[in-house]
């Protein structure tokens, strides 16, 4: 049998104690806040994925007026597209109490799409369509940013979603 000090074994055990409480604290908090792991639904081909007819189930190659879809009342999907440096669509109007479900995806390179005020935040990556969805109970005005560093022009890419009473 091997010996081991009594100040390493202490130190092992307080060490796994620790690891325990902090793995139970992340998975209490992500019930708790409802935290979503953006997981990519579908591949897709980054090169076409704005080119009409090339992916019609999302809405990419619409009009960027019309990529926000009103599917049951109160219920609403966004298909945001990410590229070099903007969000497009960049401002995004919804009236209180309608649950948004957001899809992203990237032409060019990795992107992130944080939603201050929500528990919204994702990465967005060339070829991966991506899904997270929050419900809107307070009239404001909450910004979306790149938190993924994307080149020069990062700073500039932002956007709004605008809740309205």
């Amino acid at each position: 049998m091997m010996h081991i000090d009594a100040r390493e074994r202490n130190f092992i055990i307080g060490t796994t104690i620790l690891l325990l409480i902090f793995g139970a604290a992340v998975l209490v908090s992500s019930f708790a806040f409802g935290f979503q792991v953006p997981a990519p639904i579908e591949r897709i081909d980054p090169k076409i994925v704005a080119t009409p007819g090339s992916y019609p189930q999302y809405h990419w190659s619409d009009p960027v007026d019309e990529r926000l879809r009103e599917i049951a009342p109160n219920k609403y999907e966004v298909y945001i597209l990410a590229q070099a440096w903007n969000y497009q669509p960049s401002q995004i109007r919804v009236p209180v109490g309608s649950t948004v479900t957001f899809y992203l995806t990237s032409k060019d390179v990795q992107h992130g799409f944080r939603l201050d005020g929500t528990n919204i935040n994702m990465m967005v990556l060339p070829g991966e369509i991506g899904r997270l969805t929050a419900t809107f109970d307070e009239a404001g005005t909450f910004n979306f940013v790149c938190n993924e560093y994307c080149g020069v022009g990062h700073h500039t890419m932002f956007g709004q979603l605008i809740v309205e009473p």
